[in-house]
């Protein structure tokens, strides 16, 4: 129980953070473009030297640890239900049903899922899986898709380009090489005059994204009339219900899990989305509004889901 308050102790955190950018914002602190300023600043800057920092420090046997199976099995299958019943139902356009498809797999794994992982599982390094999976592949998937679409021609050579334009990536992959040399020469070979800089830099990453967050809620309507409210409700139904569904289906049956390592798999499945995927919206300037409702009403309802999943399987 004590674990279990601490995470929720995580998600208050993370509401009064968002709650400052919807003040600054309310007050017109930075000005006008102080949102998208922070949106392109830890696109390009805070969050890949985050990525860089947390990667470089893990493991290699916690990064690529055998719980990444089910984290990709769990994220692709809810992924590709969302498109379906997208066909089916909401015929959205296809950067729109990217940014539905993200807000369907993509967990908040960073913010929420630390001190989840820590408090509740008591192993940070449960998430580092995760990180590596969403980073170097539904992260360029899905901006790649966004690319394309928004331009509205294919072009190979831009896809096979299209992860040398992604910072996030650079800097998962740049530190998981770090940690492969750490682990072969025996000692972190990074001096900290040159890491401590990264590392604060990258401090600032999980503020800035839900600062520049809180400001997008300033005058909207989360779930308003003539928002797809349907297709929201389903990515939070897909995320918050589905997902730690098929991730304990795959780690009890297929991959034979038990104990603590079948609880947290099922647990980290039933994260929020993250949020990235309004960053990426952001960038690309499309589905705004349905990937702040996603995550704001995913965000509200995971800690219920946690809850019960706590008091199921602890």
């Amino acid at each position: 129980m004590l674990g279990l308050l601490s995470a929720m102790q995580g998600f208050c955190i993370i509401g009064i953070v968002i709650f400052v950018g919807y003040i600054a914002s309310r007050y017109r602190i930075g000005g006008p473009t102080a949102q998208m300023v922070l949106n392109r600043y830890s696109f390009f800057v805070t969050s890949p030297c985050l990525m860089f920092a947390v990667m470089a420090k893990q493991p290699l046997r916690d990064i690529f640890h055998p719980s990444i199976i089910i984290a990709f099995f769990s994220a692709a299958i809810v992924g590709g239900l969302f498109v379906v019943l997208n066909k089916m139902f909401f015929h959205m356009n296809a950067a729109d049903t990217t940014i539905g498809a993200l807000n369907s797999l993509y967990l908040n794994s960073n913010n929420i899922g630390l001190p989840v992982a820590t408090y509740i599982l008591g192993n940070p390094a449960l998430v580092a899986p995760i990180l590596v999976m969403q980073q170097a592949l539904f992260t360029p998937i899905g901006l790649t898709a966004l690319d394309v679409t928004t331009k509205g021609k294919f072009s190979l050579m831009a896809v096979l380009r299209q992860p040398l334009h992604q910072p996030l990536l650079i800097g998962s992959l740049s530190g998981i090489l770090i940690s492969a040399i750490t682990a072969y020469s025996g000692h972190f070979i990074i001096p900290d005059f040159l890491f401590k800089p990264i590392d604060m830099i990258g401090d600032s990453a999980v503020p800035m994204i839900l600062m520049a967050f809180g400001m997008s809620l300033r005058g909207s309507q989360p779930m308003r009339k003539g928002t797809n409210r349907r297709a929201t409700v389903t990515v939070v139904m897909l995320k918050n219900v589905i997902m730690p569904i098929v991730a304990f289906i795959i780690a009890y049956f297929f991959m034979g899990f038990r104990g603590m390592e079948l609880y947290g798999c099922v647990v980290l499945a039933a994260l929020p989305t993250g949020q990235n995927v309004y960053n990426y919206a952001a960038r690309y300037n499309v589905g705004l509004t349905f990937a702040r409702d996603g995550i704001l009403v995913s965000t509200i309802t995971s800690p219920l889901i946690i809850a019960i999943i706590a008091a199921v399987l602890s």
